[in-house]
């Protein structure tokens, strides 16, 4: 069911089945997945730690204090945009700082105390 917020934004709930689909593994292994990360993260949230989410092939979400920040993988957004060089994916250049190599080591990147790594 949906949700109404003000401002007329929609909460829909995820759709398990059809991201199981897409991922070709059953909708168990799907829904134990997600859960398994969200409660991991909650519970770091929750004692306060510094935490690394990274999400394969799209990038790493960053939340230090708080401070939240998400950097993308220039392969992704270059995916995304259709575009084949990193520069014509965002002409305006403080974005090129949301963006990260997949070679560049994650934890360099952060000061968090917990790395997690979505499948």
């Amino acid at each position: 069911s949906r949700v109404v917020f003000p401002g007329n934004k929609v909460l829909e709930p995820l759709k398990y089945t059809k991201v199981a689909t897409a991922a070709a593994v059953s909708r168990r292994k799907v829904e134990g997945c997600i859960q398994g990360t969200t409660s991991l993260l909650s519970h770091c949230l929750g004692k306060g730690e510094n935490v690394a989410l990274i999400l394969r092939n799209v990038g790493m979400l960053l939340i230090e204090g708080r401070r939240v920040q998400m950097k993308f993988y220039c392969e992704f957004l270059k995916r995304l945009s259709g575009k084949e060089h990193v520069e014509d994916v965002f002409k305006v250049p403080q974005l090129l700082d949301m963006m990260v190599s997949h070679v560049v080591p994650m934890a360099s990147l952060t000061f968090s105390g917990r790395v997690i790594i979505f499948p």
